[in-house]
């Protein structure tokens, strides 16, 4: 059998580059894509130091024009790994509409974007399509109201996606990392100007920051995530959905067996008590 081919988004960094090399060590020939392909070192260096090679390609996900180039010339794809994404912090009375819409753009629409174009290949191959969202898609969270309706949209496609593409034959899931240690949450926007401007929010938001803090102290690594991705490019019958750890699996069994929403409320409104 000829090496399955896997496209990539958001492998800069972060889980996206452990998934990259991972994939690479369990013999997929990688497409890793990203923004800006000047940001390839990290990457590059992970995968010369496991000893794998994968191909860099520049990707803009909320573009489409860039979408159909980097899928051009492609004959054959197995598997897409949709993992660019962005976070947001803060709460829509001290923000705008406008930042809501940037960040479904990048977490939602890129998503689909890079989805619509895979799908005729991955019909032809029998593939997969493998999404990140968040155990934000699964449980809203206090300040994360953007990012997680955005990724609360991508459960809903995807979920809703599934039934129709198996007519196919090609599978959809949706992974949920809980914490990871990356640089994920350093570049999350609007996390430098929120406590300032957090008004008559400002203590909830401190409580809720210092909570993060210590959620993030004891944060998966990407690694872990991306053993996680690779098991389901690899798994015969891949399933739906599935977390990353043990933490997320127990966060997100809260909602999902939540049937009036008090067990949710309860708990998140605790985390800005």
């Amino acid at each position: 059998m000829s090496t399955k081919t896997v496209l990539i988004t958001g492998t800069s960094s972060g889980i996206g580059l452990a998934t990259a090399v991972a994939a690479a060590r369990s013999g997929w020939q990688v497409i890793a894509t990203m923004r800006d392909t000047a940001k390839a070192g990290a990457l590059l260096a992970a995968a010369q130091e496991a000893g794998v090679a994968v191909e860099v390609r520049a990707l803009d996900v909320t573009d489409p024009a860039s979408v159909e180039a980097c899928l051009a010339g492609l004959d054959r794809l197995d598997a897409l790994v949709n993992n660019a994404g962005a976070g947001h912090l803060g709460t829509l009375e001290q923000g705008s509409v406008e930042d809501v819409r940037a960040v479904m753009e990048v977490n939602f629409f890129g998503v689909l974007n890079v989805t619509k174009a895979a799908l005729p290949l991955l019909r032809a191959s029998k593939g997969r399509v493998v999404t990140v969202t968040s155990v934000g898609g699964v449980i809203g969270q206090p300040f994360n109201e953007a990012y997680c309706a955005a990724k609360f949209a991508v459960e809903g496609f995807m979920e809703s996606l599934a039934p129709v593409a198996a007519t196919t034959g090609v599978s959809v899931s949706v992974v949920e990392p809980g914490a990871v240690a990356s640089e994920f949450v350093s570049n999350v926007g609007g996390r430098d100007t929120a406590l300032e401007q957090a008004g008559p929010y400002a203590p909830a938001l401190t409580a809720y920051l210092a909570r993060t803090r210590d959620a993030f102290a004891a944060a998966q690594t990407p690694q872990g995530a991306a053993e996680s991705i690779v098991e389901l490019l690899e798994a015969q019958r891949p399933a739906f959905r599935v977390q990353t750890s043990d933490a997320a699996r127990a966060f997100t069994a809260v909602k999902l067996n939540d049937g009036d929403g008090s067990a949710v409320q309860a708990l998140t409104g605790a985390w800005i008590a």
